[in-house]
């Protein structure tokens, strides 16, 4: 039987492609869904991430993504990392900030007062402000 000259060549051509896209499997899909950078977007990460957590394979996972095991693991861990800061029972406030600004700061002075005492007291010097008994 002879081809039909009226078929158009690129749907000849998307027909012939179709079994080797089967054959190459969904790394080859998931391959093309990544930016022309041939990184992941966040979504796509945190997808693989769920199904990790769901209990899948990571190696299945793995192969099937096209990526290294090490990386869905380290997507894994920031993902988890992420989370816990989000479950904190409280964010701070701009006012906690600035007392736990000037805490810092009171600290910092303290210690600049015990350096300089200590100082005098190895030098054998009188402290400026120390309070002098009266001699009665």
């Amino acid at each position: 039987m002879k081809p039909n000259s009226n078929t158009n060549p690129e749907s000849a051509e998307g027909t012939r492609r179709a079994p080797d896209a089967a054959r190459r499997g969904p790394a080859a899909d998931s391959a093309r869904e990544r930016d022309d950078r041939g990184r992941f977007s966040t979504q796509r990460k945190a997808d693989a991430v769920v199904r990790l957590i769901r209990g899948e394979s990571l190696d299945t996972l793995s192969r099937e993504l096209g990526v290294t095991a090490a990386t869905l693991s380290h997507w894994h861990e920031s993902f988890l990392a992420s989370g816990r800061a989000g479950l904190k029972s409280r964010n701070t406030t701009a006012q906690e900030d600035e007392v736990r600004r000037l805490k810092a700061k009171v600290g910092d002075l303290t210690m600049r007062i015990e350096l300089h005492e200590e100082f005098i007291r190895m030098r054998g010097l009188e402290h400026p402000l120390a309070q002098r008994r009266s001699s009665r």
